[in-house]
C-alpha cells in the first residue's frame, strides 16, 4: 500500500521511519509544513516526492493512504481534505482541538466511505496493550481502581511554538493525558463509560489558558470504579506508572526513561492474581513510542488492506471529550457530568 506522509516536525521522521520498516508499505510521498523541513525530509527519504504543504500530496493517484502527524489545530481541516480526497487516513492523537471538529471529521469519513484511525498508540504497546486482556479476562476480579501518573520535563516548544499557544494546542491535556483517558475507557470498555468527572490544576506564572503544569483528574464510573490520572510537566526524564487494582488481583507496570522517545528505557510489569499471594514478574521485550509506532505502522496496514480500523473516530472523539471536561472542571472547580 502507498502511503503519504503530512507532517515533518518532531515525530514525523519518527512515523517515516516507522512506515519505511513496515514490508507491505511503500512511502512514496512526504508534505512539510515549511521549506526547512522539507529540505530535512528530501535528505532522510531521497526517493520520495516531498512538497511544502498537503494539497500536492493529496492530488497524487499513487497515494492511498495518509498519516497525518501535524499541530493540533490542523487536524479537522487536513484529515476531512484527505477523506474527500479518497485517501485513508491514521490521524494522530488528539484527534482535535474541540469536540466540534470531532464530529466534522466523523462525518467526512462517513461520507467518504474510506477507513479512519486515531493513533492512539500506546494500545499496541507490548507492555501498556496486554492490560486490556489482563483486565478483562477476569484475573484480578472485578475493577476497582487504576492510577496513571506521568512525571516527566516540560514540553517541547514546537515548531514556531505551537505547543505553547492555546489556540493551536487546545490545550496540554490534550497532549499526553488523552493516551491515559483512551487507555482507561479501552482498558473497562466491558464495564461501561465513566459518568463523572473532577479535576485539579495548577500552572506556573505566565502561563496561558490549558498550560497546566501539574493536573489530577479522578474519572467515575456509575459501578463504583474510578481512576486517577496525574500529570506533571514540571519534572525531570520521563517517568510513566500505570497501576490497576481488582478485588481478587492487581497489576503495577512501569516505564522510566531520560526521554520519552529513548531506545533504552528501563521499565517492568508485575501482577498478583487471583488466589496468588505474591506478585510476579511478566516479561517484556521492548517499549516505548518509537517501538509503539512500529507496532502501529503494521497494524494500520493490515486493517487498511481488510478495511477495518484500529482506534475507531467514535473513540478518538471520546478520548477528546473527557480532556475537555478534565480541563473545564478544573477551571470551573466542580465536578463535571460526562456525556459519552
Amino acid at each position: 500500500m502507498k502511503f503519504g506522509l503530512i507532517g515533518y516536525g518532531l515525530w514525523g521522521p519518527h512515523h517515516a521511519n516507522a512506515l519505511v520498516k513496515t514490508p507491505g508499505i511503500d512511502l512514496v510521498a512526504i508534505a512539510a509544513a515549511s521549506e526547512n523541513s522539507a529540505q530535512r525530509a528530501r535528505k532522510d527519504h531521497p526517493n520520495c516526492a516531498v512538497s511544502v504543504g498537503y494539497r500536492d500530496l493529496l492530488a497524487r493517484g499513487d497515494v492511498q493512504a495518509v498519516v497525518i502527524v501535524t499541530q493540533n489545530h490542523t487536524h479537522r481541516e487536513i484529515a476531512c481534505a484527505a477523506l474527500e480526497a479518497g485517501k485513508d487516513v491514521l490521524l494522530e492523537k488528539p484527534m482535535s482541538t474541540t469536540v466540534a471538529d470531532c464530529d466534522a471529521i466523523i462525518a467526512a469519513w462517513r461520507k467518504s466511505g474510506r477507513m479512519l484511525t486515531i493513533g492512539h498508540e500506546f494500545r499496541l504497546s507490548e507492555q501498556w496493550g496486554r492490560i486490556k486482556g489482563i483486565v478483562e479476562s477476569g484475573t484480578l476480579g472485578e475493577p476497582m481502581h487504576a492510577l496513571v501518573s506521568l512525571f516527566r520535563f516540560p514540553y517541547r516548544q514546537g515548531s514556531g511554538g505551537w505547543r505553547y499557544a492555546p489556540e493551536r494546542v487546545g490545550s496540554w491535556i490534550l497532549e499526553e493525558p488523552v493516551h491515559f483517558f483512551d487507555q482507561l475507557l479501552w482498558y473497562f470498555e466491558k464495564w461501561g463509560l465513566p459518568d463523572r468527572v473532577r479535576s485539579f490544576a495548577n500552572a506556573k506564572p505566565g502561563r496561558g489558558p490549558g498550560m497546566l503544569d501539574n493536573l489530577t483528574t479522578v474519572l467515575r464510573w456509575p459501578s463504583g470504579l474510578y481512576a486517577t490520572v496525574n500529570q506533571t510537566l514540571a519534572g525531570f526524564e520521563h517517568h510513566h506508572v500505570m497501576e490497576i487494582v481488582g478485588r481478587e488481583g492487581s497489576i503495577r507496570s512501569w516505564w522510566s526513561g531520560a526521554m520519552d522517545r529513548t531506545l533504552h528505557p528501563t521499565f517492568e510489569f508485575k501482577i498478583q492474581k487471583k488466589g496468588e499471594t505474591q506478585a510476579s514478574l511478566v516479561k517484556i521485550e521492548r517499549s516505548g513510542e518509537l517501538f509503539e509506532l512500529e507496532d502501529q505502522a503494521r497494524r494500520v496496514l493490515e486493517a487498511f488492506t481488510k478495511r477495518q480500523t484500529v482506534v475507531s473516530p467514535e473513540e478518538g472523539r471520546r478520548a477528546v471529550a473527557i480532556c475537555l471536561a478534565a480541563e473545564r472542571s478544573a477551571v470551573e472547580d466542580r465536578e463535571i457530568e460526562l456525556k459519552l
